[in-house]
């Protein structure tokens, strides 16, 4: 039993079960809610309303991004993810 919400198995189901991916996908939306919250409101107000924002700010803005991504609400475009072999 796990007491890390949400679990890491629903997470990876989301990215097609690619850690990296889930890794950047949260980064990434972090990133965004930090703006937010910061009152930069570029590319984040996009994403997320600031009432929206205000209401979660008690949280920490990687747990916000995680549990966005396990709801769906986060998602990525895999045309347009650049893999290079080496």
């Amino acid at each position: 039993m796990s007491i890390i919400e949400p679990r890491i198995d629903n997470l990876l189901d989301e990215t097609d079960n690619d850690r990296f991916l889930l890794c950047t996908l949260a980064a990434k939306r972090a990133h965004d809610i930090n703006d937010m919250m910061r009152g930069q409101r570029d590319r984040a107000i996009q994403l997320q309303t600031a009432v929206e924002i205000a209401r979660a700010a008690d949280r920490k803005p990687l747990s916000l991004a995680f549990n966005e991504i396990s709801r769906g609400e986060v998602s990525f475009d895999p045309q347009s993810i650049d893999i290079k072999n080496h």
